[in-house]
């Protein structure tokens, strides 16, 4: 049986890899532990990690609502670690307050539609919802259950998986950073921010965590470094509708990593676009034009796609 302190070795040599004074080729030789196994036990902190996948070239794929598929319902522990199974190690998930304060794990107000119950998710105790069976996207009932946010981020501690949590109305960003120090997974974990107030009210409450916020240069990365937001914390979110490879550029040469999202309303995202012709060759040139992270509701497709997402694996432990 491999040691913990072979275990923590390993990872020290992923981070290592990063590095300009070491061959990324001696991690595997010290010691017989795949990435995954090293993850788990990672003495290195995000934004190490990221400086990694940036100088290297590689991509983390973030699956959207957990990566949805078949049988495999949003927002699931289950659905998160099928993809974990298959090589995803970024899950974005929404993050919901119950009536009586329980957090968890749902996207929209109500509980109709990904649910087998109704009505308004904040007019429900947790008791009551934490019964109900989870429904995929084709609208099959499964045997999955909602899970609490504490659940996930156990799960992500166990696994060394990463997850964005997305709030939702219903809840905080203070209530989500509690529940996340009290899990310990601070190095498991990106903050999503829609504005400024947003990504300033985070950096408020928790300057150690990593956040996304929106940035396309170095004006907006100076803007948010002025409400609170440190440089080494920030990915730059660059929408959905376009890819901005300039921007990228950009943000890369202020030491900052892009991500971009070809999620969104079916018929409608660029995953649609991209895997029309069944090769998705187009998710390749995301990759080749320096996007580190990858929000995508096809995370399986795309990673079969690219190769950042073997780099991310191979030279910085992802």
């Amino acid at each position: 049986m491999i040691s913990r302190a072979a275990l923590i070795l390993a990872a020290g040599l992923f981070v290592s890899a990063c590095s300009d004074e070491t061959d990324p080729s001696s991690a595997s030789s010290a010691a017989e532990v795949t990435p995954a196994e090293a993850a788990s036990v990672r003495t290195f902190d995000l934004p190490v990690l990221f400086d990694c996948l940036r100088e290297n070239n590689g991509t983390a794929i973030a699956a959207h609502r957990g990566g949805p598929y078949p049988g495999h319902p949003e927002n699931a522990v289950e659905t998160m670690q099928y993809g974990f199974d298959n090589d995803v190690r970024v899950f974005e998930i929404d993050i919901a307050e119950s009536q009586d304060g329980v957090l968890f794990l749902m996207h929209d107000r109500t509980l109709t539609r990904t649910t087998s119950g109704e009505g308004f998710v904040a007019e429900h105790d947790w008791a009551d919802i934490r019964a109900l069976n989870l429904i995929d996207n084709d609208g099959n009932e499964t045997e999955f259950h909602p899970p609490t946010l504490r659940d996930a981020l156990d799960w992500a501690v166990e696994t060394g998986a990463i997850l964005e949590l997305d709030k939702k109305p219903t809840t905080s960003f203070r209530n989500i950073i509690a529940e996340v120090r009290e899990a310990g997974a601070e190095n498991n974990v990106l903050l999503i921010s829609y504005n400024d107030d947003q990504a300033a009210n985070i950096a408020k409450i928790a300057p150690d965590l990593m956040m996304t916020a929106s940035a396309r240069g170095g004006r907006d990365i100076e803007t948010l470094e002025g409400l609170g937001v440190k440089r080494e914390n920030l990915i730059a979110w660059t929408g959905t509708n376009s890819p901005d490879k300039a921007a990228w550029a950009r943000v890369s040469d202020e030491g900052v990593e892009a991500a971009f999202g070809t999620l969104g309303r079916p018929g409608e995202r660029l995953d649609d676009e991209y895997l029309a012709d069944g090769d998705g060759s187009e998710y390749q040139i995301l990759v080749d034009n320096g996007l580190v992270l990858l929000a995508t509701d096809a995370p399986l497709e795309a990673a079969e796609a690219i190769d950042g997402d073997d780099v991310a694996r191979n030279k910085c432990g992802l």
